[in-house]
């Protein structure tokens, strides 16, 4: 079954300045979905608008071409990977992959250097090992949806390769939505990309696109 997440009609406003207008997005099941701007354009804030963090000044968000209501958000529609850190430090990895109903021996297969970690402390860990092990419960994850914000940091570039691995294979099962400032990590496993400019999303289709919005410039 293909599942359709739309959002649009968004207004958001900090202190009389609109940060975001006129959105519109939309993510599917067997798509990445890119979602790209400079530094202070909302791109955190119309995720977390999207999963119900931010109440925004209007907004309309849909599953599916009903109402997603905040109230009524269910971890099997959508999960959220912030930019900080959301799992508790005291926590061990035995216990994280419990209540994300996920198998270990599948994860240690792709990061095979994790396999004693597996009674660890979050604590015990190094900023990069936890980033890994929170990428990995959100996006192998029952959800129809998963957004993933600044995936890529801190996380070292021999596993950026397999983490794009695990993007494109997840996304058979669930829409994906990804942003990075890394946006060549990304540019190539998307399917589509929005560039917010100006508070408003512009579907683009090629790297010229991104540029002539300001969002990048073309090397040579």
């Amino acid at each position: 079954m293909t599942n359709i997440l739309e959002v649009d009609s968004v207004i958001l406003e900090f202190d009389l300045k609109r940060i975001l207008q006129d959105v519109y997005m939309k993510s599917e099941t067997g798509k990445v979905t890119g979602l790209l701007g400079r530094n202070g354009t909302g791109k955190s804030c119309l995720m977390k608008i999207i999963y119900g963090e931010i109440s925004p000044n209007n907004k309309s968000v849909r599953l599916n071409g009903l109402p997603f209501y905040d109230s009524y958000r269910n971890p099997n529609d959508i999960r959220y990977l912030p930019q900080g850190r959301f799992i508790p430090k005291f926590l061990t990895v035995k216990r994280v992959f419990e209540d994300f109903e996920l198998s270990f021996s599948d994860f240690v297969k792709e990061f095979p250097e994790f396999d004693k970690l597996y009674k660890s402390k979050f604590s015990n860990l190094s900023g990069g090992e936890r980033r890994i092990l929170e990428i990995y419960a959100i996006l192998v994850s029952k959800a129809k949806f998963c957004m993933l914000d600044e995936p890529f940091s801190q996380v070292m570039p021999v596993h950026v390769e397999t983490i794009k691995h695990l993007i494109l294979r997840e996304k058979e099962n669930k829409g994906i939505i990804l942003t990075d400032h890394l946006y060549r990590y990304i540019i190539d496993i998307c399917d589509s990309m929005y560039v917010i400019n100006d508070g408003k999303t512009y579907l683009t289709k090629t790297i010229q696109d991104i540029e002539t919005l300001g969002y990048a410039r073309i090397d040579g």
